[in-house]
């Protein structure tokens, strides 16, 4: 049997195919290895990605009962019309109707009326909402707040813009005007003067002369001046009783004010009261009808008895 010849750096092929199978076999390991280093980094990411912030929620998660939360002082005092009714009338009439809700958690509310002896009625509407956000990033205060500030925008009352502050431009050092060098005044930085032309009176119109002008003398010292006339229309007086903002009164507060006809030569005056505390917003009604030619109701003295229930009803929030 005649051997097969060795040739030096001749690689039998049973080698290289070995060495090929190899070589195949490493590059698939580190492409697996490359595949999930990169799937690894992916989720590393993920996770270090922070979570968008979670506003609070409201300070109130129940609310009171409402027809129970006024004295009977205090109602005797808004529905003086109870005076005159029975003991069993005035037991029902004090005690109040509730408003019908799906969620005495949300919302509620009672309504008090009583006639007078002249025709004449007192009504009071008390109306309490607790706002919840659904948005996770928008606080419930913040909802109560957007629902206080509709009912102030329709009571008349503006809400507050705050400025949005104007840039200063970049001070420039100062500048003189071609062929004015020279000419202006001392401190003006170089600016011209110039003299306003004389005023010219109508003919046949005698003038006097004075130290800061001429002025014809047949004009009026308002036209000359600009000064409003005595026939100018001033702008009224308030009386304090306008609808408004008020102070010590829940987070923010206000009341309206609002006279009206009552059918025939009735008149009707509606006084709300409207605060917030946190995420409750708080509505006290009262209105006050006349009939005939009784006077209209007083505003100063309905706007005060709602005012106090108000503050009434947030010490009660309080609680």
């Amino acid at each position: 049997m005649q051997r097969k010849r060795y040739s030096p750096g001749r690689v039998p092929g049973t080698l290289l195919g070995l060495g090929a199978g190899l070589g195949v076999a490493l590059g698939a390991l580190t492409g697996c290895s490359a595949a999930g280093t990169a799937e690894d980094v992916t989720v590393d990411a993920k996770a270090g990605s922070a979570a968008a912030p979670v506003a609070p929620p409201g300070r109130y998660r129940t609310l009171f009962e409402p027809c129970g939360a006024v004295p009977q002082a205090a109602l005797r005092e808004l529905l003086p019309g109870t005076v005159a009714l029975s003991d069993v009338e005035r037991v029902k009439a004090l005690r109040g109707t509730a408003a019908v809700t799906y969620d005495t958690d949300r919302r509620v509310g009672c309504t008090w009326s009583a006639d007078t002896a002249d025709g004449g009625s007192h009504r009071l509407v008390l109306d309490v909402e607790r706002v919840v956000s659904y948005d996770p990033t928008v606080s419930d205060a913040t909802r109560a707040q957007e629902v206080y500030t509709r009912k102030q925008l329709a009571a008349g009352i503006a809400v507050p813009v705050t400025p949005t502050p104007t840039p200063t431009a970049p001070a420039t050092g100062p500048t003189t005007a071609p062929g004015t060098a020279g000419t202006g005044t001392a401190g003006t930085s170089g600016a011209a003067t110039t003299t306003p032309p004389a005023t010219t009176a109508p003919p046949g119109t005698k003038t006097s002369t004075t130290g800061t002008g001429t002025t014809p003398t047949g004009v009026p010292s308002s036209a000359a001046t600009g000064a409003p006339s005595a026939g100018t229309p001033s702008t009224p007086a308030t009386t304090g009783l306008e609808p408004r903002l008020l102070g010590g009164l829940g987070d923010i507060a206000f009341v309206g004010d609002t006279l009206g006809s009552a059918g025939g030569a009735g008149r009707q005056r509606v006084v709300s009261v409207v605060f917030r505390t946190s995420n409750v917003v708080v509505t006290v009604e009262y209105r006050q009808r006349t009939t005939g030619t009784a006077p209209a109701p007083d505003s100063k003295e309905l706007q005060d008895r709602a005012q106090n229930l108000a503050r009434l009803l947030a010490n009660r929030l309080e609680e």
